[in-house]
């Protein structure tokens, strides 16, 4: 069983998805740090001396290895990944897919300066800049993310209500 994590930068699909993984007692993998650890650079790095579109390809790599190789696990995937060419049929194919939606307002409160920093397209923005910036980037993303299998609402749920929420729903999806 594959659980793709999908949702925007900040959402907390890796946090969220550590405690979905430890709950089912299968293995977390956050796509970006695969990425990190294959290409031995950040993501910022990667950003900045290979650019967007070869980070993209990296990610459908990425996604690719962990179906061949890795078994059961909760993946985290980034923000952008479910964006670029064929990686979200692809994981819908291959696994379950979750959306988590939060507000920008949400994310931005959850956000610590280092996670400002490392995420490259954050970076250097106010906060007024920033929730402008996210408010109109999430209706660009919107489109893919709402094609993912179920829905997890996280505006007014915590995460251990999200995790117990996407575990029942699970359960019924594979009832099906």
């Amino acid at each position: 069983m594959l659980l793709f994590i999908v949702g925007y930068a900040g959402s907390g699909k890796s946090s969220l998805g550590r405690r979905l993984a430890r709950h089912l007692g299968v293995k977390f993998i956050d796509t970006d740090q695969l990425i990190e650890q294959t290409v031995g650079a950040t993501i910022a790095d990667i950003f900045y001396y290979e650019g967007e579109d070869y980070f993209r390809r990296e990610e459908s790599n990425v996604l690719r290895h962990i179906y061949n190789s890795l078994g059961d696990a909760v993946v985290a995937t980034g923000g952008g990944l479910p964006t670029w060419g064929d990686n979200m049929a692809w994981m819908k194919e291959h696994g379950t897919t979750l959306y988590l939606r939060r507000s920008a307002e949400q994310i931005i409160s959850r956000l610590s300066d280092y996670g400002r920093q490392k995420r490259p397209l954050f970076r250097g923005k106010s906060d007024e800049e920033l929730l402008c910036f996210m408010q109109q980037h999430m209706v660009e993303r919107e489109p893919y993310y709402a094609l993912a299998d179920i829905e997890v609402d996280c505006r007014s749920m915590s995460d251990e209500q999200a995790v117990e929420y996407i575990v029942q729903h699970i359960d019924c999806k594979s009832d099906e």
